[in-house]
């Protein structure tokens, strides 16, 4: 996770704490990871550390976390895949990676709706 990153998250107020419960991504331990990010731009770690993937496609950022012993077994994340997403756009079935901007914005911009009939929820 870079500094960018926590500035996004966490605004402009310093200190400021960001605590992030999950499982390890490796060994699959409860976790409650603590990021303090001070005045001076300097960060403390408490419980694990954090990663923030993006998803190039989507726009989307992923957050996973690592226990400090799996950390210090291997500093990189590792065994994840991003998912190929396919939608329909103009009558056929496409990778979004594969959109143009414009179509991967009207993409983010959807929303579901549920359509009931004579009574019945058929979403």
């Amino acid at each position: 996770m870079t500094l960018d990153d926590l500035k996004e998250i966490m605004g402009e107020k310093r200190p400021a704490e960001l605590i992030i419960n999950g499982h390890c991504h490796d060994c699959k331990k409860d976790l409650k990871v603590i990021v303090q990010l001070f005045a001076d731009d300097s960060v403390k770690l408490y419980g694990g550390v954090p990663f923030r993937v993006t998803q190039k496609d989507i726009g989307e950022k992923q957050t996973y976390i690592k226990c400090p012993e799996c950390y210090e077994k291997d500093k990189v994340l590792r065994n994840w895949q991003r998912c190929e997403v396919y939608s329909r756009v103009v009558g056929y079935l496409r990778p979004v990676s594969q959109w143009n901007e414009g179509k991967k914005q009207e993409y983010t911009e959807r929303a579901e709706m549920k359509v009931e009939e004579e009574g019945k929820d058929v979403s």
